[in-house]
């Protein structure tokens, strides 16, 4: 029983000591996140890296999904004789869920393991500490551009996703389903509000700031050479695929609740 005991006050005492670190990280981040100086040369690299260079994955995962959306929801649908509700559906689907997450997730895997990978080999091969001995604060230098290019750009490849996404299911349902055109345009103009819109751009801000935020702490506190990043690199994936779903539920939850 007492093996019990102890093993659970392990676990338990090893979570908290893990949420705190990481909640001081945040808190340090954030306060570096409003005040001078910066780097713009490096924010412009890392909205770059994180906008421009992840847009061919978006765009492809999204329009895929626009697709597949309209064609099971004509499955669906057309057993209720309401096959004109596909239209509806397409485009709130991917403006409110299917586009912010599916975005937030193929960057995370994309850009959230790249940051823990060099934040990490930078780490373990002291040039983190070279920085400090240069007078560079390494929040500075290497959190904070990666914060704010993951804040602005996640909510423009949302944007962008939500467009594809939708274009996608217009082309299955004139071209395969054999949808009107103007009907179904129409159709998705007036179903469409600017809440619907505005909720997925605010989840794709706020993914956009989990990626770099835990892609940043896992590399800046790993160790244990090339296999310590290895695993900070699988857990900044995973802790953001996580925290992604959670906060979705999250900021769904404080939108469309009644």
């Amino acid at each position: 029983m007492l093996d019990f005991l102890s093993t659970v006050g392990r676990v338990i005492i090893a979570f908290l000591v893990a949420t705190g670190r990481l909640v001081l990280f945040t808190a340090n981040a954030l306060f570096h996140l409003v005040t001078p100086p910066y780097f713009p040369r490096l924010i412009l690299k890392q909205m770059i890296d994180i906008g421009y260079y992840s847009l061919p994955v978006v765009g492809l995962t999204t329009v895929f999904s626009g697709m597949v959306l309209a064609l099971q929801s004509y499955t669906g649908f057309a057993r209720f004789s309401a096959e004109g509700a596909v239209s509806a559906v397409v485009v709130l689907s991917m403006t409110r869920e299917l586009g912010p997450v599916l975005a937030g997730l193929m960057v995370a895997g994309r850009i959230g393991a790249a940051m823990a990978a060099e934040i990490g080999t930078m780490r373990v091969t002291e040039q983190i500490d070279a920085l400090v001995t240069l007078s560079t604060n390494p929040m500075k230098y290497l959190v904070v551009p990666r914060i704010l290019a993951g804040l602005t750009m996640l909510p423009i490849l949302v944007l962008v996703g939500d467009i594809i996404g939708v274009f996608g299911g217009y082309i299955i349902s004139i071209y395969k389903l054999g949808f009107n055109p103007a009907t179904y345009l129409t159709k998705t103009y007036n179903y469409l509000e600017f809440m619907d819109v505005f909720s997925g751009l605010v989840k794709a801000a706020v993914f956009g700031f989990i990626i770099a935020l835990m892609g940043c702490y896992n590399g800046y506190n790993s160790k244990g050479g090339a296999q310590g990043v290895g695993a900070a690199t699988t857990n900044a994936v995973v802790s953001s695929s996580i925290l992604i779903l959670i906060f979705n539920y999250i900021i769904t939850e404080l939108f469309f609740s009644r």
